[in-house]
């Protein structure tokens, strides 16, 4: 048993540096995550965010709603008992409300614009490769039709053959005796020479 615990026992270094050296971090594993001190937030989530703040400021509902609130409070600043105003004539606390909603929707504007950019500027870099392909590919459909048409060229059509069968019966018809006497093909001629002579 003794053998036993003195072979699973890990061998600590000896000797008078030991006691002063740190552990070095082992380069087959993962380093443990740091703690920051600063909050972190996703990206993506924040810039989703900030497009649906500006679509939202950027429709009609939103001025409506904006010229209502604006217009109860002043009225309400105006209109009610002096003890319930919060907001007396100049209505400061008004314009650094205003202040304070145009500082944030304009960063908000400009991110979602940003990101709006970047969206676009994917877009085109994708058309342009799609561009370019169905270029590549037309031209060589082009290149494919032009020897298609060079090679029909050659080919004897239905009009051609008729033609040249009609020359035939014409040329048949003309002969005193039909084609029995002379063959129409050159080896005819010679087998009915042969015939001929015997």
């Amino acid at each position: 048993m003794a053998h036993e615990r003195e072979g699973t026992r890990e061998r600590m270094p000896s000797g008078a540096t030991a006691a002063t050296r740190t552990p070095r971090p082992r380069l087959d594993q993962p380093r443990p995550p740091r703690r920051r001190i600063l909050p972190e937030w996703d990206p993506e989530a924040f810039g989703r965010l900030s497009e649906r703040v500006a679509r939202f400021i950027g429709t009609g509902r939103f001025l409506v709603w904006m010229t209502v609130v604006i217009v109860v409070w002043v009225l309400w600043n105006i209109a009610a008992p002096s003890y319930l105003r919060w907001d007396e004539y100049p209505f400061i606390f008004l314009t650094l409300v205003l202040s304070l909603q145009a500082s944030y929707a304009a960063p908000l504007i400009l991110l979602a614009q940003n990101r709006q950019d970047d969206r676009d500027r994917v877009n085109l870099e994708q058309d342009r490769k799609q561009n370019e392909r169905s270029i590549a590919d037309t031209e060589y459909l082009t290149r494919e039709i032009a020897a298609l048409r060079i090679g029909l060229g050659e080919v004897a059509t239905r009009d051609w053959m008729r033609s040249e069968l009609q020359d035939l019966m014409k040329e048949l018809e003309e002969r005193p005796n039909g084609h029995r006497e002379h063959g129409v093909f050159p080896a005819e001629r010679s087998a009915g020479r042969d015939v001929d002579d015997r």
